[in-house]
């Protein structure tokens, strides 16, 4: 009787350690792309999406489910992001001071079609900051 509960015992942890391991995963999926300030997520994937602002990304990743996301960054920051991503410029914009990057990325999924080219990571470039959003920056800059 005792080996039979001590089975029993065992598959129940094993089960609860197959579903944390599985949390721990899905958690991993969820974290924030950046790590810069005023961090916001876009909640439909139109230019008209609600866009929400956050102090803790992570927290709201996890429990939302998002059609992008933005941040800022003291300073410009274009060409580590561009490093950090691996991102290839597809085309680039200058809009009132602002210089917009419009890449492919190998290290994010998703994207939108702009020019004819899947676009998946948006920098802009501004006097003293850089914002950078997935797939595009939404809510203006």
């Amino acid at each position: 009787m005792a080996k039979k509960a001590l089975k029993r015992a065992g598959g129940v942890v094993l089960v609860a350690a197959v579903f944390a391991c599985a949390g721990f995963a899905y958690a991993l999926t969820r974290s924030p792309v950046f790590a810069g300030e005023n961090y916001e997520f876009s909640a439909g994937a139109s230019s008209s999406a609600e866009i929400v602002h956050t102090d803790n990304p992570a927290l709201y990743k996890l429990f939302h489910a998002v059609a992008g996301e933005s941040a800022r960054y003291e300073g410009d920051v274009s060409e580590e992001l561009l490093a950090r991503f691996q991102a290839r410029i597809l085309f680039i914009e200058n809009v009132c001071g602002i210089v917009n990057y419009y890449c492919y990325s190998p290290v994010l999924s998703g994207g939108v079609a702009l020019g004819g080219e899947v676009v998946n990571l948006h920098i802009a470039v501004g006097e003293c900051m850089t914002a950078a959003g997935t797939p595009v920056i939404f809510g203006g800059f």
